[in-house]
This record gives structure tokens, C-alpha cells and sequence, in this order.
């Protein structure tokens, strides 16, 4: 697993723009799954239809920043990633917060959808802050 984080993060080191790729087809999914399916089957998972609709909203921002950044940037990587990385971790804060502040509302559905949500974003985040490291050192 560690080997196979190193050869991606190796990998996408020489082609920074394939993150902003991942990175805002991600944003677009989060926003799908929030805006269409957790909203439409809020019984399930508990979080009220408002907060699930804000939160698609900073998914949709997100996914927009970072198609933006795939198709304009032409170089200087670093800093960009760096906000988007920071940007997703304190989406990652405020779902946390949002867990504690709904948690006797949310099923245990909901409870698994937002860790895992959060999981892979931290995972994100890690390889998103190595590669504006390794980009930068080659730059």
C-alpha cells in the first residue's frame, strides 16, 4: 500500500494537472451524492436536507476551482494545489463538526457515508500536499 501511495504520488508529481483532474471529478461526485442521492433519500442517513445542500455547494465550488486550475494553469503548480488541499481539509473539519452537531439525527448510514467522505479525502489531501512538495522541488 505504501509503495503503491509513492509510485502514484511519483507519478502524478511529473503531471500535476491529472490532480486537478481527480480532484475536481471527485468534488463533482461528492456534489452528486449530496445534492441527488443523500437529499432524496435523507431518511437513510439522517443529515437535514439544508446542511446537505450547502455542503454541495463547497463540492461544487471545489469541483469548479479545480477544473478551472486543469484547464488554465499553465504552470506554478504548487500553490494551487496547496489551496485545494487546504480547502479539503476544512471541508473535512466542517463535516466533522457537522457529524457532532447532528450525530443523535444521523443513522448509522450516514454516520459510515461521512467518515468514509472524509477518509478518502484525507487521503487526497496527503497526496495532494506530496505532490506540491515534489513539484516544487523539481521546479
Amino acid at each position: 500500500m505504501i509503495i503503491a501511495m509513492k509510485n502514484l504520488i511519483n507519478q502524478l508529481s511529473k503531471k500535476p494537472k491529472t490532480l486537478f483532474l481527480a480532484d475536481s471529478l471527485g468534488a463533482a461526485a461528492t456534489t452528486f451524492f449530496l445534492f441527488v442521492v443523500l437529499r432524496n433519500y435523507q431518511d437513510y442517513f439522517g443529515m437535514p436536507k439544508h446542511i446537505l445542500t450547502n455542503l454541495s455547494i463547497v463540492a461544487l465550488v471545489f469541483c469548479v476551482y479545480s477544473a478551472t486550475c486543469l484547464f488554465l494553469l499553465k504552470g506554478n503548480w504548487t500553490p494551487y494545489i496547496r489551496a485545494i488541499s487546504i480547502a479539503n481539509l476544512i471541508y473535512c473539519v466542517l463535516t466533522l463538526v457537522l457529524l457532532y452537531t447532528y450525530f443523535n439525527e444521523l443513522t448509522k448510514l450516514g454516520v459510515a457515508y461521512f467518515f468514509l467522505e472524509i477518509a478518502i479525502i484525507v487521503a487526497l489531501v496527503y497526496v495532494e500536499l506530496s505532490i506540491a512538495n515534489a513539484v516544487k522541488k523539481l521546479g
